[in-house]
């Protein structure tokens, strides 16, 4: 009797009806795991990144289905898609688009380019020059393109999500900090594990001509992901765990393993981040738990780790996590 009246106590009313976000999602998971073998932290990054409409970078080396499973996670959104090939020829207008005179109308007229879309694919994107990555900079960041004086908004939801590969060096260029910042995660894929190795090949044995992206339906509707992505934003805080978001980041301006610490934006992000992974879980409040999830993906572009500890092997993410050790939880 004294157990159920503490199960009683302890039980609460959610204050936001998040099962429907949280039956989507499930189903949108469910799907992409029908191709996709073992990478079930990443699709829920992908998604959280959906629910607090954050860009997301992609890395990891050839084959490991990087480009797969962001078009997996297009298939299952009823949006407009569009893919861009980054080679180190494309200009900015091959992305944003070109005023053309019209003959007939006597009169310039602006031709949208890939970047007007819901979901953009942005494949290597280290491949292009600086030139053509900087005519990302103000549509990730304002969701809007100026050109001729005239400026033009995306129409919601808008999501880039974009690849690279760490490994090759000729004919790539680093992408500037400015850059990397705009993303709201980046995504490390590995190798599989011996097991998931074994899955895959035994599911491409059994597959007949159908395509892996036809395997994969279709579960949301733009009006579904805005409506959860305002629902995202409502997810409770505490106070004492904006305070452990902050200290987190400041630690990384003064940690002696890093050359250049996390900014401000860091810590909206990860902020932002704790209410998606909470809302992923059916919950109306973030944890602590959520902020550390969320840590690491964000943090770990957006810092610079001395070279001389870089060279002893240590890691952006080995320092993320020595620095959440090193905090208090709040209680």
């Amino acid at each position: 009797m004294e157990n159920e009246a503490k199960r009683e106590e302890l039980h609460f009313e959610s204050r936001l009806d998040l099962s429907k976000l949280q039956n989507k999602t499930a189903e949108i998971k469910q799907e992409i795991q029908k191709v996709i073998v073992g990478q079930d932290k990443i699709i829920d990054q992908l998604l959280v990144a959906l629910l607090v409409k954050g860009h997301i970078l992609l890395e990891g080396v050839p084959g490991v289905a990087k480009t797969l499973i962001a078009k997996l996670l297009s298939q299952t959104i009823s949006t407009d898609f569009s893919r861009i090939q980054f080679t180190p020829d494309l200009m900015p207008s091959d992305i944003l688009g070109t005023s053309i005179f019209n003959i007939k109308a006597s009169e310039f007229e602006f031709k949208k380019g890939p970047i007007f879309s819901n979901l953009i694919l942005i494949d290597e994107i280290n491949r292009a020059p600086a030139k053509t990555q900087a005519a990302l900079f103000e549509v990730m960041e304002e969701n809007q393109v100026t050109m001729d004086g005239i400026t033009y908004k995306m129409k919601q939801p808008f999501l880039t999500i974009a690849t690279q590969n760490p490994i090759e060096q000729e004919g790539t260029y680093r992408l500037p900090e400015a850059q990397l910042d705009r993303f709201l995660f980046k995504i490390i894929i590995d190798y599989p594990n011996l097991e998931e190795e074994i899955s895959i090949l035994k599911r491409e044995h059994i597959r007949e001509e159908l395509s892996k992206l036809d395997e994969v339906k279709s579960i949301l509707s733009p009006l579904d992901l805005i409506e959860f992505q305002n629902l995202t934003k409502k997810i409770l805080i505490e106070e004492n765990l904006i305070e452990y978001i902050a200290k987190i980041v400041l630690n990384t301006r003064n940690n002696t393993y890093l050359f250049l610490g996390a900014s401000p934006r860091a810590s909206l992000a990860i902020l932002n981040a704790s209410k998606g992974f909470a809302a992923l879980n059916g919950r109306d409040f973030v944890t602590p738990e959520d902020i550390k999830e969320a840590a690491t993906p964000v943090l770990q572009h957006r810092i610079v780790v001395n070279p001389e500890r870089e060279m002893e092997g240590l890691t952006a993410q080995e320092i993320i996590h020595q620095i959440i050790e090193t905090i208090d939880i709040p209680r």
